[in-house]
C-alpha cells in the first residue's frame, strides 16, 4: 500500500536532513552560546578588556565547541536511530511470531510516512492473509474429516447388506431360482448405489479443486429447457408426471455456460424433485425470468417440501433432510452440493425456497454474455 506523497518523508531525504542538522545546528548553538558567555564576561566593562577573562574565553571556545557538537551530534543520532531502529525491532518481534505460527498479535503500523510505515504495513497484510490461509486450511482439514466419515457410514451401509446377501447365498438360504435371482438383484443395486456414491464423489472432489476449467458457451435457456424437458417426457413415460415450462416468448434468455456442467446441475435438481414427491399427480415446473445482466432459473415441484430451518443446509455436503433418511429414498447427500459448485464456478447464486408441505423451489442465477446484456 503507497501513502500519499503530500506529506511523505523518506528515511533517504531523514538521513539528509540529520546529517545537514549535524553540521549546521552545532555552528548555530556554538555561535549563541559564545555570544551569551561574551555578553556575560565583557558587557559590564568599560574602557580596556582583561587580558585573562579574554583569555579565557579564548580557551573554553575550543571546549565549548567540542561540547556542542558532541550534545547535537548524539541527540540527532539518537533520535534518528530510534525512528529507525525502533520499528524494525518490532517488525523483527512480528516476524519471530508468525514463525512461531502466532498469527493473531497485530503488527503495529505507526503514523509516520516513510519506508518503514509501508513495510509495516506490508507485513500486516501478509499476516492478515497468513491467517486466512490457515483459517482456510482448518476448515478444509476438518471438511476432510467429515467427508472421510461419511463416505465411511455411507459405503459401510451397502456392504454390510452385500455380504449378508453372500452369506445367505453361501449358506444355501436361496434355495429356489426366484430367490436367487432376489438376492443377486439386490446385490447388483447395492453394487451400482456404492459406484453411484463414488461417482458422485469424484465429480465433488473434482469440482473442489481451485481453477477446474468451464467451457463456456453462448446458450439459450429458452430452447435448452424446452428440449430437456421433452426428453424427459420421453423417459417418464406412463407416469404421472406433469412438466411445463413457462417464460416470455419475446425475450431473451441466452446466458454464458459449460453445458455439459450445466446438464448434471438440472438432472440432479430435477431427480431430486423426482425422488421426493409422493402425490399421485406429480407437477415439475421450471420457470425462466430475465434480467439486465443475469437470467434467474426456478424449477419447482409439488412435493412434501422441506422445513424453512432445513432450507440453508440443503446445499451442504452429506446433507439428509430427515424425510430422506429412509432406505426407499436413499441418495448420497451429494445431489444439491453438487449443484451448487457447478452454479457457483458459472459465477451464479442457487437458493432454495418453499416450506412443509407446499412444495420446494431450487433457484440459481446464470451470466448473460457481455454483449447481450448490453443490448437488453
Amino acid at each position: 500500500m503507497i501513502q500519499n506523497r503530500g506529506d511523505w518523508m523518506s528515511i533517504k531525504k531523514r538521513l539528509i536532513l540529520s546529517n545537514i542538522g549535524m553540521v549546521l545546528l552545532p555552528v548555530i548553538l556554538f555561535l549563541l552560546l559564545e555570544m551569551v558567555i561574551g555578553y556575560v564576561l565583557f558587557y559590564p566593562v568599560k574602557g580596556s578588556v582583561d587580558q585573562e577573562d579574554l583569555e579565557f574565553f579564548r580557551s573554553i571556545r575550543i571546549y565549548l565547541l567540542v561540547g556542542v557538537l558532541v550534545l547535537t551530534n548524539g541527540i540527532l543520532t539518537f533520535l534518528v536511530s530510534k525512528s529507525i531502529i525502533a520499528p524494525l525491532l518490532r517488525l523483527k518481534q512480528s516476524a519471530n511470531d508468525i514463525s512461531r505460527g502466532n498469527l493473531d498479535t497485530e503488527i503495529e503500523v505507526s503514523g509516520k510516512k516513510d519506508e518503514l510505515n509501508e513495510l509495516a504495513m506490508a507485513f500486516e497484510s501478509m499476516r492478515i492473509r497468513l491467517k486466512e490461509a490457515a483459517a482456510m486450511q482448518k476448515q478444509y482439514e476438518e471438511n476432510q474429516k467429515e467427508l472421510i466419515a461419511s463416505i465411511s457410514h455411507d459405503l459401510k451401509t451397502p456392504l454390510t447388506s452385500i455380504k449378508g446377501y453372500i452369506r445367505g447365498l453361501a449358506d444355501g438360504v436361496a434355495n429356489t431360482p426366484e430367490k436367487m435371482e432376489r438376492y443377486l438383484g439386490t446385490i447388483e443395486k447395492k453394487a451400482d448405489d456404492m459406484e453411484a456414491l463414488i461417482s458422485e464423489l469424484l465429480l465433488y472432489s473434482k469440482l473442489d479443486l481451485p481453477g477446474v476449467p468451464y467451457d463456456m458457451r453462448e446458450l439459450d435457456l429458452a430452447s435448452y429447457f424446452d428440449d430437456y424437458l421433452e426428453e424427459l417426457r420421453f423417459n417418464l413415460a406412463g407416469q404421472p408426471v406433469s412438466l411445463r415450462l413457462e417464460c416470455e416468448p419475446n425475450q431473451s434468455y441466452r446466458v454464458q455456460a459449460d453445458r455439459e456442467k450445466l446438464n448434471r446441475a438440472v438432472g440432479n435438481i430435477v431427480q431430486n424433485s423426482l425422488k421426493y414427491m409422493k402425490e399421485e399427480k406429480k407437477e415439475l415446473v421450471v420457470r425462466l425470468s430475465s434480467r439486465a445482466e443475469d437470467v434467474t432459473v426456478e424449477i419447482q415441484d409439488n412435493g412434501a417440501g422441506v422445513s424453512h430451518d432445513e432450507l440453508p443446509h440443503l446445499f451442504d455436503r452429506f446433507y439428509r433432510t430427515d424425510v430422506s433418511r429412509n432406505s426407499a429414498t436413499g441418495g448420497s447427500g451429494l445431489g444439491l452440493a453438487i449443484v451448487k459448485k457447478i452454479i457457483e464456478g458459472h459465477g451464479g447464486t442457487v437458493w432454495a425456497s418453499g416450506g412443509a408441505g407446499q412444495g420446494l423451489s431450487i433457484f440459481f442465477t446464470l451470466k448473460r454474455g457481455e454483449d447481450d446484456w448490453k443490448k437488453s
